[in-house]
């Protein structure tokens, strides 16, 4: 979230930023100006507070020197004060705490303010391509099937046993199609690997406390799969445990940059989405994911930012797939993001792009939720920046695969593949 600290210092800015993702200046103006009411009142409260509890310790003090020197009305009227100032701290504790709910609760729905080149837009409609492909598609012959009917041809996913066993948007993968995920994965990670990420495997489940640092709660809460019983969340992305490693860290500036990968599954409800864009493998609640996080300083972010966009640009020139670059709109921008680039692959079976990925810089957003912090060589203490991207997201690179490799003989494996797999085409 943003800190108290920026919002004062920048507020006309940052009103003036969040206009890119449809808030009225005014609107937003009226809000942190309440917050920073909010924080005044706190602060003042804090004082008093303060004040008492000097004054109470020193009245303390006095009374057992007052009883020992046999003055014991003296002393009895200080108790009678110290009862009455106990009340009154009482009251400004409560009034502090609650303050505090106040403030962090604006502080909590205040999402991220866009960088200055993310543009203005509504939706996704709005988005600014920044690389489109200007190669031919893949040509296909004219009895051409989308990547569910191949699926179903080669026996690679069972989408009607996937439903079955769990239901819709689960799909089941066998066969060459189990291995041809594997192999992505694999391919992935070792990418992952050469540019230096380290690679872990962890949990696939998070507490609230880690989803709120990655600012998946309150925002993302109705997208996610909730154990009641255990009060735990199924993550919906890799970016979840792997960011909260740096929960209540205190880095030193020669740790930077910190860059770490994990091959995850994936859970998400993704309700209210209907039609072809659900069909198959474009929209699933289960999927597998290789994600790539980088700790940066804050000098730094905006490079590192560039550098993980070229390293998912280059897994794409790699797996031979059409692809296409876009800066999302305000509008569209995630809730934690000050700057998305999102990656889409030509999908030649359905004639439509389909979102691979999603790289992004959250600034000291998320680092002030994690308070995930750095020691400059003076040794003051400062918030990092935090950045993410999927690289990649397997479901829709399979699809994309299938249908773009597809022939009249089988499926041809893009070539990087081939050395972790014992075949070349599937059929």
């Amino acid at each position: 979230m943003l800190t108290l600290k920026k919002i004062i210092a920048e507020l006309d800015f940052i009103a003036k930023s969040l206009t890119k993702r449809g808030y009225n200046e005014d609107d937003i103006k009226v809000i942190l100006h309440e917050l920073i009411s909010h924080d005044k009142k706190r602060k003042s409260n804090q004082q008093a507070n303060d004040d008492l509890k000097s004054k109470m310790k020193d009245f303390s003090g006095q009374i057992g020197k007052l009883y020992k020197e046999g003055k014991q009305d003296e002393a009895s009227k200080l108790k009678a004060e110290v009862v009455e100032i106990k009340e009154k701290i009482k009251t400004y504790d409560e009034n502090d705490k609650e303050l505090k709910i106040k403030i962090d609760d604006i502080l909590l729905s205040i999402p991220n303010a866009p960088h200055n080149s993310v543009p203005h837009g509504k939706s996704e409609e709005d988005n600014e391509v920044v690389k489109d492909w200007t190669d031919p598609f893949p040509i296909l012959e004219k009895d051409a099937l989308p990547h569910w009917e191949l699926a179903k041809k080669y026996n690679l996913i069972d989408f009607e046993l996937g439903a079955f066993i769990t239901g819709s948007g689960f799909p089941l993968f066998r066969n060459k199609g189990s291995k041809l995920k594997r192999a992505l994965i694999n391919f992935f990670l070792d990418e992952a690997e050469k540019a230096g990420y380290e690679e872990i495997r962890p949990p696939l489940m998070v507490n609230e406390a880690s989803a709120l640092a990655t600012g998946q709660l309150p925002d993302k809460e109705g997208q996610m799969y909730y154990m009641e019983k255990d009060d735990l969340y199924l993550i919906p992305t890799g970016e979840v445990p792997i960011t909260n490693i740096y929960r209540d860290v205190i880095l030193k500036e020669s740790d930077f940059p910190q860059k770490v990968t994990a091959y995850t599954p994936c859970f998400r409800r993704e309700a209210g989405s209907y039609g072809s864009d659900v069909k198959g493998l474009n929209r699933v609640h289960q999927f597998d994911k290789v994600e790539i996080v980088q700790i940066s300083h804050p000098n730094e972010s905006y490079k590192l930012l560039d550098q993980m966009v070229s390293h998912v640009e280059n897994l794409l020139i790699k797996l031979e797939l059409p692809y296409r670059i876009l800066r999302l709109c305000g509008g569209d921008l995630g809730f934690t993001s000050a700057l998305t680039y999102d990656f889409e692959v030509y999908s030649a079976g359905q004639k439509k792009w389909l979102e691979v990925s999603s790289v992004s810089n959250f600034e000291a957003f998320q680092s002030n939720r994690l308070k995930l912090r750095y020691k400059d060589r003076d040794g003051k203490i400062h918030l990092a920046h935090t950045l993410n991207g999927s690289a990649l997201a397997l479901a829709r690179i399979v699809a994309a695969i299938l249908e773009n490799f597809q022939t009249p003989d089988g499926i041809v494996v893009p070539k990087v593949l081939r050395k972790y797999l014992n075949f070349e085409i599937i059929n």
